[in-house]
């Protein structure tokens, strides 16, 4: 798996996510986030490639947000399908991930 980073400003945007985000490429997700993300402490997570997300998709994108607010900063996501924004509801990471519909809204809630 290959995520592809962009710096806008102060604020990496991810991109290239698989279709599915679960068990079976869990730890490779999780693996490149943390080679892309470093010390960067705004970083937004497109999620429109992502049509299925499970547990342990959750817990990859929860692992990234531990290590993005140990730096202080903040993770939001964009582009989250209707089934994956039901899986964060049900899992109530909507507490603690911002979601967005769109790229610019993402990046407007970080200028704020």
């Amino acid at each position: 798996m290959t995520l592809t980073g962009k710096i806008q400003g102060s604020t990496l945007i991810v991109t290239a996510l698989p279709e599915f985000l679960d068990a079976g490429n869990a730890a490779a997700f999780r693996a490149e986030m943390s080679r892309l993300l470093g010390d960067h402490g705004q970083v937004i997570v497109d999620m429109s490639p992502v049509h299925f997300i499970d547990s342990a998709g959750c817990g990859a994108l929860i692992a990234a947000l531990r290590h993005i607010k140990a730096s202080g900063g903040t993770l939001t996501v964009f582009g989250a399908h209707k089934q994956v924004r039901r899986v964060f509801e049900l899992m109530r990471m909507h507490r603690i991930i911002n979601l967005f519909e769109t790229r610019q809204q993402a990046l407007d809630s970080l200028r704020l």
